[in-house]
């Protein structure tokens, strides 16, 4: 069959293209644009739609599923520059690793002379826990994510950039301060351990993900615990990844009981609530079998 596909912004005909089989996934649909019509952008910067101003269509829909006939129309939105996720990620992490080291080694230009006072007990520990967190973020990011997409809009390396490296700047200033005034150890103590359980159920749920996917596919499925008990939490809620996340964070913020962590915790669990709902409502809707007790990351909440 042939589509003939046009400009989402301007209607204008890019021409047409001939599909091989009704059950040509929209993903290789992409491609096959690009190839055939030369003024096309390239297939990671295309989102395809059936109406100009519609929803942009998913890589695994078919032509069969879309009941698209010989002659409908296909709209191409030009995304703009893209950028590989792995390289975004790899960016967005490794600087809170390096802002948070700058401020921890208590520069005279940043703290004046008072840089020299000791660095408390729990300093060292925050520093420790921050530096493992984001550590291991760049160790998934290179040997466990499986991307479903190649590229995102060049535009989120410096949004991401600028909300992770700007709230290490602001939390590591405060907890790094020569006049930081630890909270008693028996707090600091608990919250550790509450950050380090929340850090390898957070890795647990990672690996759960990673072996729904089988390497360099774009197979989705229901998620679900494994043999590893952290994974358990699979049972209440959609995104048990983002559930440990805050976790960890709020344990971090009580073990330093700095405002500046607080916020930083409010700020991620506001954004990881808005993912985590979006994820659910797609879950319900791509498998109708989905289990109906999950919420989407508070346990019997949301």
């Amino acid at each position: 069959m042939e589509l003939e596909i046009l400009s989402a912004k301007t209607s204008k005909s890019y021409g047409k293209v001939k599909v091989p089989t009704a059950s040509t996934p929209i993903g290789d649909l992409r491609a096959l644009i690009h190839k055939s019509l030369n003024k096309t952008p390239d297939a990671n910067r295309q989102s395809l739609r059936l109406d100009a101003r519609g929803k942009s269509l998913k890589d695994t829909d078919t032509v069969e599923s879309l009941s698209l006939r010989s002659g409908d129309k296909i709209y191409v939105k030009d995304l703009g520059p893209q950028i590989g996720w792995k390289t975004v990620f790899l960016a967005e992490y490794a600087g809170p690793l390096i802002v948070y080291l700058i401020f921890y080694f208590r520069p005279e230009l940043v703290y004046g002379k008072a840089a020299s006072i000791p660095i408390s007990l729990t300093t060292h520990i925050a520093a420790g826990c921050y530096t493992v967190h984001y550590a291991k973020r760049l160790l998934e990011t290179i040997f466990v994510h499986r991307f479903s997409h190649a590229t995102m809009p060049l535009r989120n390396l410096f949004k991401n950039c600028t909300y992770y490296w700007g709230f290490t700047a602001y939390v590591s200033y405060h907890v790094n301060h020569p006049l930081y005034t630890s909270p008693c150890m028996c707090t600091v103590w608990a919250a550790l351990g509450a950050f380090a359980l929340c850090e390898l159920g957070n890795f647990s749920i990672h690996i759960a993900l990673r072996n729904l996917r089988p390497p360099g596919t774009k197979v989705r499925r229901i998620p679900v615990a494994d043999a590893n008990p952290l994974t358990k939490l699979f049972n209440l809620v959609s995104c048990p990844n983002y559930t440990y996340e805050i976790g960890a964070w709020v344990s971090y913020s009580v073990m330093t009981s700095c405002l500046a962590a607080y916020l930083f915790a409010f700020a991620g669990a506001f954004q990881m609530s808005v993912w985590a709902l979006a994820k659910h409502r797609n879950y319900k809707k791509e498998f109708k079998d989905y289990p109906r007790q999950r919420r989407s990351i508070f346990p019997f909440v949301l």
